[in-house]
C-alpha cells in the first residue's frame, strides 16, 4: 500500500517540472515576439529612409541574405537530436533531409 509521504516527492518533482516548462515556454514566446517587433521596426525604418530618398536599399540583395539566414536556421533546428521532420525517431537525421530548397 502506498502512503502519501512516499508519493509527495514524486508529485512535487513532476509538478515542478511542469511549472518550470510552462515558465520557459512563456519566456521564449515573449522573446520571439520582441525580436519580431524589433525586426519589423528595422525594416519599417529602412522603407521610410528609402521612401524619403535618404538611403538606397537593394531589396533583392536583402531578400537573398534573409532567405539564406532562414534556410540556415531551419537546417540547424532540424539537427536537434532525435527530431526529424517534427516526429520523434531513434535514428539520426541524414544530410539529404536537411536541405531546404525553394523549388
Amino acid at each position: 500500500m502506498m502512503n502519501i509521504e512516499s508519493f509527495a516527492p514524486t508529485a512535487a518533482t513532476m509538478g515542478g517540472g511542469f511549472f518550470v516548462g510552462l515558465l520557459i515556454g512563456y519566456a521564449i514566446k515573449k522573446v520571439i515576439k520582441l525580436l519580431a517587433i524589433i525586426v519589423g521596426l528595422f525594416l519599417g525604418i529602412l522603407a521610410y529612409l528609402q521612401y524619403h530618398q535618404i538611403a538606397n536599399i537593394n531589396w533583392n540583395k536583402h531578400q537573398q541574405v534573409s532567405e539564406g539566414a532562414l534556410t540556415t536556421l531551419a537546417n540547424l533546428t532540424m539537427q536537434i537530436p532525435f527530431i526529424s521532420g517534427g516526429t520523434v525517431s531513434d535514428k539520426p537525421c541524414s544530410s539529404n533531409s536537411l536541405i531546404i530548397s525553394n523549388d
